[in-house]
């Protein structure tokens, strides 16, 4: 193990972690993606993303954190508004919907909340554990592969989500070929040609991810709110929602709990599948082996339990592949890897050499981000359920503010602010014909990264393909790749066939 044993990992991470600016951070974080991931439409990468510019000017360390803290915060937050108003907050939180607003329907919201944040707390704690113990390992083999095991990589990532991020395979794939189209914009890394940077310079570097980022996600929701209504809001109401709930109570739904985490935590590590797929999956694994599956989506807390410890245990799972090998598997944590190279660090194997104590203090924050979650969630549950009210006119009013300061902040660029606009109506009308943004984000992420080693990889072989099939590992890693392809469109055309 990379700098001694688990318990080295321990000390040092809290040591590192426990000062006033860290702590700080996680509070604000956590409070933000708490906030944010209530408000039905909105979620995580919301959350993340209006938080991303003020990372800009704090330390690396307390920048993760906060982004962190907010991905932890929402994925929870999203909950809240799945039970007290039926509509999920985050696309997570769906299932939740099923058995979470139906107690809450029958006088019981506080008690479904209750469940739900202890659960949430109970999988975040899990996924934290796989980060700790699946990423050293996985960091020291990845220092034994090369430009072709580390293309192959991102192939599989990109093939995956193609695959697997939208029913529609076709626009999936369409979306992860305008993703690599976009990430071509800029300097060649290799030759030093320009490359569709229509004679501007703010371009030479590539279109910035954050603006775009803030535009497809962000702008884009901006414009469905106005699409719909400027004064809609929702009523929630703001009795029975005391949090409590016993420890027998939790003993009774260990075992849903469980295999939430478990699916969660696994699930998070595979690009393309993410929180959305953890909860389902979770949902009806746990209904599957339950004693009592026929009361399930009639107010059941195991229906509650299983889908919210999963999309928090995939928090931790996510971040495996981005912290071991440098590759995103989600559009969320293409964010966060955003915030890394903004701060001069790029993860993968040569971070947890380089920077040790980042590493380490990283993988102890998911606990106590988690706790300070469950602390933050209780007191403020009746706020929360107020801000759901807010109209859409303030609310996008806010959220638009803060999206053009925060975007021309990064670099003083009003070329980030139009890349913002136009991203903004892209992502809206991508959303109108179902192209899944998502996957054009991680195109744009991944592409360079895949481009630059596939090249390299030539250039080591003599423009000679045989490299990818000569290495062991390429080898392995060429043919996950294929199934990466065949397995889903096997399944799509027997799920057609059968209908």
């Amino acid at each position: 193990m990379i700098g001694g044993k688990t318990v080295d990992i321990l000390s040092y991470g809290f040591g590192e972690l426990l000062t006033i600016s860290n702590l700080l951070a996680i509070i604000i974080g956590a409070f933000v993606g708490l906030l944010i991931g209530a408000l039905p439409g909105l979620g995580t990468m919301i959350a993340i993303i209006l938080l991303l510019p003020v990372t800009y000017a704090m330390s690396p360390l307390a920048a993760i954190l906060l982004l962190l803290a907010a991905y932890q915060g929402a994925e929870y937050g999203g909950s809240i508004s799945s039970i007290i108003l039926g509509i999920p907050g985050t696309p997570a939180a769906a299932a939740t919907i099923l058995d979470g607003s139906t107690l809450a329907k029958k006088g019981f919201p506080g008690k479904a909340l209750g469940y739900s944040l202890t659960a949430s707390t109970i999988g975040g704690f899990f996924g934290g554990l796989m980060l700790m113990f699946l990423s050293i390992p996985l960091a020291k083999f990845a220092l034994h592969l090369a430009e072709p095991e580390f293309f192959l990589i991102c192939l599989i990532g990109l093939m995956a989500v193609g695959m697997l991020s939208s029913k529609d395979i076709t626009k999936s794939l369409i979306s992860v070929l305008l993703g690599l189209m976009a990430g071509t914009v800029g300097m060649d890394v290799l030759t030093g040609t320009e490359r569709m940077t229509l004679g501007q310079p703010e371009l030479m570097d590539g279109v910035n991810l954050i603006a775009l980022l803030v535009g497809v996600f962000a702008i884009s929701e901006i414009l469905s709110m106005i699409s719909s209504s400027l004064n809609k809001g929702h009523d929630s109401e703001s009795t029975g929602l005391k949090t409590k709930v016993t420890a027998k109570e939790i003993k009774n739904v260990s075992k849903p709990i469980s295999i939430g985490s478990i699916i969660g935590a696994f699930v998070g590590i595979f690009p393309g599948l993410g929180a959305g797929v953890s909860s389902w999956l979770s949902y009806t694994t746990a209904k599957r082996f339950s004693d009592n599956s026929d009361q399930y989506g009639k107010g059941h807390p195991e229906g509650i339990v299983a889908p919210e410890s999963a999309n928090n245990a995939t928090v931790g799972g996510s971040l495996v592949p981005l912290l071991s090998l440098g590759i995103p598997g989600s559009a969320t944590t293409a964010v966060i890897l955003g915030a890394f190279i903004l701060q001069g660090l790029q993860p993968g194997p040569t971070l947890m050499q380089d920077a040790p104590d980042l590493v380490y203090t990283l993988f102890v924050s998911l606990f106590i981000l988690n706790i300070i979650v469950l602390v933050l969630a209780k007191p403020f549950i009746r706020l929360f359920t107020k801000v759901i009210n807010i109209p859409y006119f303030y609310l996008g009013s806010l959220i638009l503010i803060l999206c053009v300061i925060g975007t021309y902040a990064v670099r003083n660029s009003l070329m980030d602010v139009w890349v913002m606009l136009i991203g903004g109506l892209i992502g809206y009308y991508f959303d109108k014909v179902k192209f899944p943004m998502a996957t054009i984000v991680l195109g744009i992420v991944l592409g360079p990264i895949a481009e630059e080693n596939f090249r390299r990889s030539l250039q080591m072989a003599n423009d000679n393909l045989s490299i990818f099939f000569t290495r062991p590992i390429s080898l392995f890693l060429l043919i996950l790749s294929v199934l990466s392809i065949l397995i889903p469109w096997i399944l799509q055309r027997k799920k057609a066939k059968n209908n």
